[in-house]
């Protein structure tokens, strides 16, 4: 008896490291003191050493039972853009440069170039954040999970001068949000995706001529999460100040709005501002779902939403524009109990 004939094949996981690599290297920022392959990552703070107050910030996450579908597609190469997202999101929320990600894969059988490709989504989604992938884990966990299977969670660290921090707390009555569009469904709300479709290859690779795409309808669930870390810097290099800012994870529109506002105000939200993709009203009529409950579950197809002044609209949606992303001006502020009315 051996660790092989047990189940975990050591080879397989020096094979998918060596095929990780190249995606790695592709991540790397100058501040990266380290080589892949060691016990743990080092990145220097020197270059923000000019900071009045450098604070860290945080942020972790995974990307739940949207790796479904992926298992079920048999594709696993932007599976790893969507976990980044959802760590470097929160960060960029709270006006953090993300600075390094790391990423930790559990699987049932270490399938090499599997793994690799899982991985280069992982790259592909620091990439997209200026983030540098500096480490990670897999770990092969037989009789754990099913071979076929693996998850996926991840762990960035970011930095931001405790002056530039966006907290919310200067905001006021008659500040304007404006929003970011979604690619989609993004990585929250799967539990309830896969109870309206079937799970199947035949429903998944079939296209339906509601969602108005070329796309299959697995295809347009497995479109990765935005990464709004570039548009959110856009914005301040304008020279807008954000607010606040809220990225529209689990819990929709309902659940993350109001995490933006301080006490005493009341965000009010023109629905027909912003479009609605028709992925989401194709599952609300299959699934007989609710109006208040999309609304509760989904992004709704705005992905990110700032808050600013009046007078800086204009500026904040040329700058969202420059950076790539659709901007919708959503509504405005108002004093009032903490929350949100959608009209």
């Amino acid at each position: 008896m051996d660790y092989k004939k047990a189940g975990v094949d050591i080879e397989a996981g020096y094979k998918a490291v060596a095929l990780m690599k190249e995606h790695i290297a592709s991540t790397m920022r100058p501040e990266v003191l380290t080589d892949i392959g060691g016990f743990s990552g080092a990145f220097s703070m020197k270059k923000f050493a000019g900071m009045e107050e450098p604070v860290l910030v945080s942020g972790t996450d995974g990307v739940g039972t949207k790796l479904k579908l992926a298992f079920i597609m048999d594709k696993h190469d932007t599976i790893g853009i969507d976990c980044v997202a959802m760590c470097v999101n929160d960060i960029a929320c709270a006006g953090g440069e993300p600075l390094f990600f790391l990423d930790y894969i559990a699987c049932g059988k270490n399938e090499p170039e599997k793994i690799a490709t899982v991985v280069s989504g992982v790259a592909e989604g620091c990439r997209q954040a200026d983030s540098a992938l500096i480490g990670g884990e897999t770990a092969e966990m037989p009789g754990f999970y099913p071979a076929e299977e693996y998850d996926l969670a991840g762990f960035s660290v970011g930095v931001v001068d405790r002056k530039d921090m966006i907290t919310g707390n200067s905001l006021r009555a008659g500040d304007m949000m404006v929003g970011m569009a979604s690619s989609g469904i993004h990585s929250n709300g799967y539990s309830l995706v896969r109870s309206v479709f079937s799970m199947n290859t035949k429903t998944l690779n079939r296209r339906y001529e509601c969602l108005e795409s070329d796309l299959t309808l697995g295809e347009t669930l497995l479109a990765p999460t935005k990464i709004y870390v570039k548009a959110l810097r856009s914005i301040r290099e304008a020279g807008v100040k954000i607010k606040a800012c809220s990225h529209i994870t689990g819990g929709g529109f309902y659940e993350n709005i109001p995490r933006m506002l301080k006490k005493g105000t009341h965000a009010f939200i023109d629905k027909n501002s912003f479009v609605v993709p028709p992925i989401f009203k194709m599952l609300a009529n299959e699934g007989n779902v609710s109006e208040k409950a999309m609304y509760n579950t989904f992004n709704m197809g705005v992905g990110m939403i700032t808050a600013v002044d009046k007078d800086d609209v204009d500026k904040t949606v040329e700058a969202i524009q420059a950076a790539g992303e659709t901007p919708y001006i959503l509504g405005e502020i108002r004093y009032g109990e903490k929350g949100i009315t959608l009209c």
